[in-house]
């Protein structure tokens, strides 16, 4: 088969990152890089033509990208306010598109991904690596499989602490402190809801139907600022408006609920406090356990803190252990290495991806809902259904086996 050719677009921090595996990939050749800065641009020039030999074009302007003849896809990682304008124009060029995560900030983003894709039917992946997290899809193999019995509830968290990164916003070129500065909503909603959806099977068989937040005060990054860069610095005069804890409950048309926190601007170790509830099992992240009824009750719960390894053998998804017995690669603990091959199998074998335009438009909305659910006290606010109803008999489609996640795959 010849090289998938791809062009980056959006060269920062997650761009470079992912493109330090990409290039690890031999049949997927970078043949244009882009991005609004230069050096960015050079550096990622750089290390295609170090690691892989060929030179890419260098382009600031990412419709030149999309003119490109030669570009099969796309991967897009710019600023949060650009993603849904630029996926829109990569499937009006029909280029296979991978989008990289963060929420909207209109509701009208989401439609316009989803009535694009239904226009163009262009291949679209969202790139939500914690879907390919090893307890993630331990999980999903033990709910696909029935050992949870009901799900009943699903916790997920963003938790982790961004001060530096935000604070540092001007100087190192990152679109969050803008945000913080004056939007308050559950801003970073796919990484926790993600694996939950998949889980819940939400689009297929199943929705989310509303959602209520609330936020507390900001004072983390007024006094993180005041105390590492001293009380004069211009952004200890600045009302930021993002709390520093948000949190966001769904209810599901199956009746289930989902709780999601997003707690960036505090001192804490980093957690996705990823939890599920059923009636015959349940896993906490936090303490990575598994506890199953009938086991030792409360009283002798403590001891059993970080078994779920010792579950391993009978309920590791059968992706990881293949991955596992290969050698897992660097790159958030190995997710961006498996979400990346999912985009390219997809593309290799002319599957749709297995997290669509559908789960891009719902996970996404989280952060335009809630914002409008803080504003108005914590008010009940309605989720769209942007499959139009074809979520009661499931969207399916054939998925490059390997990396599905609507069921558990057969992997020799």
């Amino acid at each position: 088969m010849d090289k998938i050719k791809l062009g980056v677009i959006g060269l920062g921090q997650r761009g470079s990152m992912l493109l330090d595996e990409i290039v690890k990939i031999a049949d997927v050749e970078v043949c244009a890089v882009c991005d609004l800065y230069t050096d960015r641009v050079e550096d990622a020039f750089n290390k295609v033509k170090e690691k892989c030999g060929n030179e890419p074009v260098k382009l600031q302007d990412y419709r030149d990208v999309l003119k490109m003849p030669d570009v099969k896809a796309v991967l897009i990682s710019a600023a949060w306010e650009a993603h849904a304008d630029i996926a829109v124009d990569s499937m009006r060029a029909k280029k296979w598109t991978a989008l990289e995560v963060g929420g909207a900030y209109d509701i009208s983003d989401c439609q316009k991904l989803v009535d694009t894709y239904e226009e163009t039917k262009t291949p679209f992946m969202f790139l939500e690596n914690c879907c390919y997290g090893r307890r993630e899809m331990m999980c999903l193999n033990m709910a696909k499989t029935g050992v949870f019995g009901e799900i009943v509830h699903c916790d997920g968290a963003y938790m982790h602490d961004l001060r530096k990164e935000v604070s540092s916003g001007a100087e190192i070129r990152h679109y969050r402190l803008q945000n913080y500065i004056h939007r308050n909503c559950e801003n970073y909603p796919t990484h926790e809801l993600g694996p939950i959806a998949k889980i819940l099977n939400i689009n297929n068989g199943n929705r989310m139907l509303s959602l209520v937040s609330v936020g507390s005060k900001s004072a983390g990054l007024h006094s993180y600022i005041t105390d590492k860069r001293g009380s004069d610095d211009a952004l200890t005069k600045v009302d930021f408006k993002q709390s520093d804890v948000v949190t966001t409950i769904i209810k599901c048309a199956g009746g289930e609920t989902i709780t999601l926190s997003l707690n960036t601007t505090l001192p804490h170790a980093y957690s996705r406090n990823f939890n599920v509830h059923g009636t015959n099992a349940y896993y906490a992240e936090n303490n990575d356990s598994v506890f199953f009824d009938g086991d030792d009750g409360e009283e002798n719960w403590k001891p059993n803190w970080g078994n779920a390894e010792k579950y391993c053998e009978k309920y590791e998804h059968p992706l990881w252990k293949k991955y596992l017995a290969e050698g897992v690669h660097s790159g958030h603990d190995g997710m961006d290495w498996l979400l990346l091959n999912a985009f390219f199998e997809s593309i290799r074998q002319n599957k749709i991806p297995p997290i669509d335009v559908y789960d891009a438009a719902a996970w996404m909305s989280i952060s335009a809902l809630s914002e409008q659910s803080i504003a108005l006290g914590g008010a009940p606010v309605p989720i769209p259904d942007f499959t139009r109803g074809k979520w009661i008999r499931g969207i399916s489609h054939p998925q490059a086996e390997n990396y599905r996640l609507d069921a558990i795959p057969d992997i020799e």
